[in-house]
């Protein structure tokens, strides 16, 4: 398999973590995406919408958004399992992954951030903007968790809400945020960041990490 990424990309960190703990090996090819490299013409052909990732199958099959590429991976390579098996359980993993990577992380995405540039926004409104984006997106994360058992967001193994988690607190800090009221996550992110799936995926271990 082939994935097309960006080492500071939240989407790219949480594929490499799924291929990382179903220990698949994989090729890259690296973007970077304040020059643009996502939305030239080669790159148009294999993601339409210019984003990152994308993952290439060894079959020449493409499959693009992040989560959909977990999901694959999850059908072709089950074990180990990163989605409980109980019904409700599974419901309210997802539920927490999608606050993350649908609510959260696309609207501090680069994307995003250059169009309120281009309404004439400073850089300060825009990191401001961003750095809100994420506290208050996280704060209901935490708030998700209240209750729920540990050491992982959901009990004594990664999910996949773990698996969107640690890259947004690594978004998060870029950003300024207060991380002092996450007790939930931050516990979450420790345990993660004791696996080899976590630490030798992160960003700051990427070939093109800058």
């Amino acid at each position: 398999m082939h994935l097309h990424g960006f080492f500071r990309s939240s989407s790219a960190y949480r594929v490499r973590i799924v291929m990382a703990m179903k220990g698949l090996s994989y090729d890259q090819s690296f973007y970077v995406l304040r020059r643009g490299d996502q939305r030239q013409p080669d790159y148009l052909k294999l993601n339409p919408q210019g984003y990152v990732p994308t993952l290439r199958l060894d079959d020449g099959s493409i499959l693009t958004q992040s989560l959909a590429m977990i999901d694959y991976l999850e059908e072709t390579h089950p074990e180990p399992a990163i989605l409980p098996k109980d019904p409700l359980d599974r419901a309210r993993v997802r539920a927490f992954a999608l606050a993350i990577a649908c609510d959260i992380h696309p609207v501090q995405n680069l994307s995003v951030l250059n169009a309120v540039r281009k309404l004439g926004h400073g850089d300060a409104e825009v990191n401001d903007w961003a750095r809100r984006v994420n506290q208050q997106g996280l704060d209901a994360c935490e708030a998700m968790l209240a209750g729920t058992k540990g050491p992982f967001c959901f009990g004594d193994k990664p999910t996949l809400a773990d698996i969107c988690l640690v890259p947004q607190l690594f978004n998060a800090r870029r950003f300024g945020c207060d991380l002092s009221g996450w007790t939930r996550l931050l516990e979450a992110e420790a345990e993660c960041m004791k696996l080899p799936a976590f630490t030798d995926t992160a960003p700051e271990r990427q070939p093109d990490a800058e």
